[in-house]
């Protein structure tokens, strides 16, 4: 009996002691529960904060760093921002988002290369059907110009065909852009005449003075002169488009070491640092060329000056500013585009401006011309003959034959037979010196160029001799012919 309060008190010691070994346990597993309860939710506001801040970078990554990235292929002067977070670069985040940015650089160049190309292609075909069109209509005005002599009618058409010229330019720049052939094959020419040829296809051609610095008969290889004259005519425009209208454009045809420069200087606005810039990044030709970089419209004068100097080895600069105030255009051409023609065999256009170098002979040679000898008698002046109706060529050529007194005799001639002489006016004043081509005026080397194509039209269209009356003696019928 004296056993069951001791095992009573046994069990309640042992029960106490469980009690607080499991009120020991709840304790701790409360605090490690609370532990845990706190780096959870420390836990989740890390993750929000990191889902924010990469939420934040996708943001910015989208709106200022992507249009950025891309702006940059067009304007590369232009900076992409970097990530918002001052952490994120060098970070796995950071390098994912610069791979971005580098697959869109990539994938935007490529779609722009590929719509370029499609777009110079039917730009391309357009203009080809588009300068097909424009030579036929200057044939045909060529035509109208030899068929008809009326003055009036021949100013209308020569204004016309002028107006056709210019649009024939525009859309042989815009198909030498989209990589065409230049259109035309020339023959070997002067220099002067390329440059005076491009001179003549632009609105404003009375502006531009052109001095002539070369030796006479320095000249262009075949496949180099219509880029010449492309490239002339493009810096021309150039020039004339950003001068005030009363001001004149020059033009200077200078001898180098490695060839030939052809510099135009106009006294217009200039160009800022990036314009300067960026038009010798076109001329140079060394990038490559898209429509969409051209603005809009598209500006392509510049544009196809590269394309040409890249193709026929030929140097533009316009990296230097013009003593006028506005820019300087140098085109170098080197010495192996370079050929010779002699100038007496064939001699430059009437409308070139005659070289500096062939007056300064000219002036020296009759400046050291020999005196005649002292005690030696003045040759006698010739008298004039009589003036004589010429009588028209049946050829339609221009020549006439002078009449002459019967039994008259040309000396040197074997039996006093007549001979053929040019149609001259002997009665008529030696014929002045050709001026300088400084003081020619434009309409006055229009008026030659309208003059010596009315002579070639009238020399090539053929005319039929009358008929013979059979009524007429032989002797009657001779006199008429």
């Amino acid at each position: 009996m004296t056993e069951l309060p001791e095992l009573v008190a046994g069990g309640l010691a042992a029960g106490t002691l469980s009690a607080l070994v499991l009120g020991g346990g709840l304790l701790r597993a409360r605090r490690q529960k609370a532990a845990l309860r706190a780096e959870v939710t420390e836990l989740r506001a890390r993750l929000r904060a990191a889902e924010g801040a990469f939420v934040s970078e996708v943001e910015h990554l989208a709106a200022r760093r992507m249009p950025a990235a891309a702006a940059q292929l067009t304007h590369p002067h232009l900076k992409v921002p970097g990530p918002a977070g001052h952490q994120t670069p060098g970070t796995p985040t950071g390098i994912a988002l610069e791979y971005v940015l580098t697959a869109l650089r990539e994938e935007l160049t490529a779609q722009r290369a590929r719509i370029d190309a499609a777009a110079q292609a039917g730009l391309r075909g357009a203009t080809r059907e588009i300068q097909a069109a424009l030579y036929r209509l200057q044939d045909a005005l060529r035509g109208l110009q030899q068929r008809y002599d009326e003055p009036e009618l021949a100013q209308t058409l020569f204004a016309l065909d002028h107006e056709n010229e210019q649009s024939l330019r525009r859309a042989q720049v815009a198909a030498v852009v989209c990589g065409a052939w230049v259109g035309l094959a020339r023959e070997e020419s002067h220099v002067v005449d390329a440059v005076t040829g491009g001179q003549a296809r632009l609105a404003g051609y009375h502006r531009v003075r052109v001095h002539n610095h070369l030796e006479p008969g320095t000249a262009l290889v075949s496949h180099a002169v219509e880029p010449v004259a492309i490239i002339v005519a493009e810096l021309l425009d150039n020039a004339l488009r950003h001068s005030a209208p009363d001001t004149d454009v020059v033009v200077s045809l200078e001898h180098v070491h490695h060839g030939v420069c052809v510099t135009v200087d106009d006294a217009g606005l200039g160009m800022t640092q990036d314009e300067r810039a960026r038009a010798q990044r076109l001329v140079a030709g060394s990038d490559p060329i898209l429509l969409t970089d051209l603005g809009d419209p598209p500006r392509m004068g510049l544009a196809a000056v590269g394309r040409l100097t890249r193709q026929f080895d030929l140097s533009v600069d316009v990296s230097s500013p013009s003593p006028y105030g506005g820019v300087r255009a140098v085109l170098r051409v080197d010495t192996h585009l370079l050929g010779r023609i002699d100038p007496e065999l064939r001699p430059p256009s009437v409308s070139a401006p005659r070289s500096t170098r062939e007056r300064a002979a000219v002036r020296e040679s009759a400046g050291q011309a020999p005196a005649a000898p002292a005690g030696t008698a003045p040759a006698p002046a010739p008298t004039a003959p009589a003036p004589a109706v010429p009588a028209p060529a049946a050829d339609g050529s221009g020549g006439a034959e002078h009449e002459r007194a019967p039994g008259h005799q040309e000396p040197g001639s074997p039996g006093g037979l007549p001979q053929r002489r040019r149609r001259t006016r002997p009665d008529a004043p030696e014929a002045p010196r050709r001026q300088p081509a400084a003081e020619r005026r434009p309409e006055a080397a229009a008026a030659a160029l309208a003059a010596l194509q009315y002579g070639t039209a009238a020399a090539r269209t053929p005319k039929r001799a009358p008929a013979p009356d059979p009524r007429r003696t032989d002797d009657e019928g001779e006199a008429a012919r």
